[in-house]
């Protein structure tokens, strides 16, 4: 039985915003929300994951969960279990969690939303696979890499997506096994936080198999929207590049685009570059996976 830590129920724009908890693949529990409009009552959903040292509450998400709600779906985001985000939901107060944390517990996390969206233990009107999934940065691979595995994915969108995890030089692995960390500093908090060898124990366990982002794009046989700017500092547009010569994704660039779009947390307000991000999302979205109930204006 699925326990729900809170039963919430806000009404803005004729959306519908209830806030779940289902449990991980170790018990501890992934947060999450689902939006979708008061004239919903079922159909399709999108599944959006976060990046490293992201959250969904973080920047544009939240409007961008919105977004799809109005477009006829119901929008899900969640914390994966390893985030470091813990019950207040903007605190990575939860530092033990995101130390530990490997790329085969976030890969878990996604199917365990989707187990809960197709058994129908999340909030809302039923749902039905196929299901789209949207992921950002590091989630985007991730999601990418649960899309080939999954076969009730039937489209997937990736922002600014990495083309491998595999981000550290000979030097720094060396040090990370001596010492037994790497440390990992958020800009933005100024946190220094670390990551274990789970992380390295994990990737280099699987690399060649389920943790291989070009093995994945060669095998994806559903659709695949590459979105990317130009002009990302974190992940090079090259990556994106990448993508789409392992597959066939359609790429869309945009022109001057950092790696959030131009957003920043707290969010203050929508940008051109995420507006077009968005637009050619939804656009992908509505051919692929087709609401059951017209957008609304």
């Amino acid at each position: 039985m699925v326990e729900r830590i809170v039963h919430e129920r806000i009404v803005p724009d004729r959306i519908v915003h209830e806030r779940f908890a289902i449990p991980s693949r170790d018990g501890y529990p992934l947060r999450g929300d689902v939006r979708y409009l008061e004239s919903f009552s079922g159909g399709k959903a999108v599944v959006v994951s976060h990046g490293f040292k992201g959250f969904k509450d973080w920047g544009f998400f939240p409007e961008l969960n919105r977004e799809l709600a109005l477009a006829g779906y119901l929008a899900v985001g969640f914390n994966f279990s390893g985030s470091g985000i813990g019950p207040d939901l903007e605190q990575f107060d939860d530092v033990e969690r995101f130390e530990h944390a490997t790329l085969s517990g976030d890969l878990d996390d996604i199917g365990r939303i989707l187990d809960a969206l197709a058994e129908h233990r999340l909030p809302g009107p039923p749902v039905s696979a196929p299901f789209g999934l949207l992921g950002h940065s590091r989630g985007g691979a991730v999601s990418l890499l649960r899309a080939v595995a999954d076969q009730r994915v039937g489209c997937l969108v990736t922002w600014a997506a990495v083309s491998g995890f595999q981000r550290w030089d000979a030097e720094t692995l060396r040090a990370w096994r001596e010492r037994g960390h790497v440390e990992v500093v958020n800009a933005r908090t100024g946190q220094v936080f670390r990551l274990r060898t789970d992380f390295l124990d994990d990737f280099e366990a699987h690399a060649g198999d389920r943790l291989n982002v070009e093995r994945a794009a060669r095998g994806l046989a559903i659709p695949h929207l590459i979105v990317h700017g130009t002009d990302d500092e974190s992940v090079s547009v090259s990556e994106a590049h990448e993508l789409v010569s392992w597959g066939r994704g359609e790429l869309h660039l945009i022109a001057g685009a950092g790696h959030t779009m131009g957003a920043v947390h707290p969010f203050r307000g929508r940008t051109p570059a995420f507006d077009d991000a968005l637009s050619a999302s939804l656009a992908f979205f509505r051919r692929h996976l087709p609401p059951q109930l017209p957008a609304l204006a």
